[in-house]
């Protein structure tokens, strides 16, 4: 007798079906989708202050949740707008005298280094002159294929910086919208459930709900508090660009391991540019360690809670795959859906635990 499919059966294979062309379909138009999902995460992170807000009364009547979406987006902007202006001036002035000490950190560079390549057969020297010379050998052999690359770069660049304006500019007008229609976007979600699904993907979506707030509005007290404290110990320590590099530091702490990393590059950069020898470093490796401890041991447990609970190796995966598949905007989504993954692996495992497949003996 063949085999053949009952009604439901097909019905089940079909929307499958549907369900992985969506899946291939957002995979592929990551880049496209980059400002909506930016915008997505504000919108969920920024929803609480929106829904609070709205909840206010203005004389005798709510304050409209237009109004309400208004006020708060002009005050993420302030914020944003706020952070530019500590941090544009204050480079401004700090890079011209960075650039002024670049010639007698060669120098103490060519002193160290010199006579140890020298040692093994390498003469060169590592001051201004020595490196202007390297540059204009460089240049001299190579200045065809320089120049194409130049005009290469300058057309891929330009392209990207006209990609950049239009993700800018598309993001706060997805998020005004969906900050709107919030709640009605997610009743129309859950509207299109499958009704037997319904209980269960509900109390799913309440688990990752909790785990994400806990996340994601946690972290912004705790890259406030970072914020301070690298600029003010920086600040002390003595460091000329101690506001703009401990802000960028406690901004970034949001991206793991990437924005804890290039702030302390930057920071030893600094340190290699300002101050004679090792001491600046030893002063950054300091600063850095103790911010660490602080974040692991004081701040995100008390600020944030439990943490998402994932393997180290399993974030920097979820970190490359992610950005692979989104860019930055991957990055930045790549915790918070690793979260949602991880609730549903611990629904799955329940559901594998209890099912005769694997108590059977």
């Amino acid at each position: 007798m063949p085999f053949s499919f009952n009604p439901e059966q097909k019905q089940t294979f079909l929307w499958f079906a549907v369900g992985l062309v969506l899946v291939a379909l957002l995979v592929k138009l990551g880049p496209v989708l980059a400002p909506f999902i930016a915008a997505g995460i504000l919108a969920y992170a920024l929803n609480p202050a929106v829904d609070w807000l709205s909840s206010k009364r203005l004389g005798k009547v709510n304050v409209p949740r237009s109004l309400a979406v208004i006020v708060v987006l002009v005050l993420l902007l302030a914020a944003i707008l706020a952070l530019i202006l500590v941090v544009v001036p204050i480079m401004q002035k700090q890079i011209p005298l960075l650039q002024e000490q670049i010639p007698s950190s060669l120098a103490r560079l060519n002193t160290f280094l010199s006579p140890k390549l020298q040692e093994v057969g390498i003469r060169i020297r590592l001051d201004g002159v020595g490196v202007k010379r390297i540059l204009s050998q460089y240049f001299a052999t190579s200045s065809d294929e320089i120049w194409s690359a130049l005009l290469a770069s300058a057309k891929v660049g330009g392209l990207a910086v006209l990609g950049w304006i239009g993700t800018l500019t598309l993001i706060p007008i997805a998020l005004f919208y969906l900050l709107l229609d919030w709640h009605a976007l997610l009743a129309r979600m859950q509207n299109t459930i499958p009704r037997r699904w319904v209980s269960t993907l509900l109390v799913f979506g309440k688990e990752v709900d909790e785990l994400l707030a806990q996340y994601l509005r946690g972290q912004l007290a705790v890259m406030l508090v970072l914020s301070i404290y690298y600029s003010a110990a920086l600040g002390i320590a003595g460091f000329d660009v101690a506001v703009p590099v401990g802000v960028l530091t406690g901004v970034l702490v949001f991206i793991p391991y990437l924005g804890f990393g290039l702030g302390l590059v930057l920071a030893l950069i600094a340190a290699l540019l300002q101050f004679e020898g090792l001491h600046g470093v030893l002063l950054v490796a300091g600063i850095y360690g103790i911010g660490q401890i602080i974040e692991s041991f004081v701040l995100t447990p008390r600020l944030v809670g439990e943490r998402i609970g994932l393997h180290p190796l399993t974030v920097i995966f979820a970190l490359l795959a992610f950005g692979h598949l989104f860019g930055f905007v991957g990055v930045l989504l790549a915790l918070p859906a690793s979260a949602i993954l991880a609730v549903a692996f611990a629904h799955v495992r329940n559901q594998y635990i209890n099912s005769s497949f694997y108590r059977q003996t």
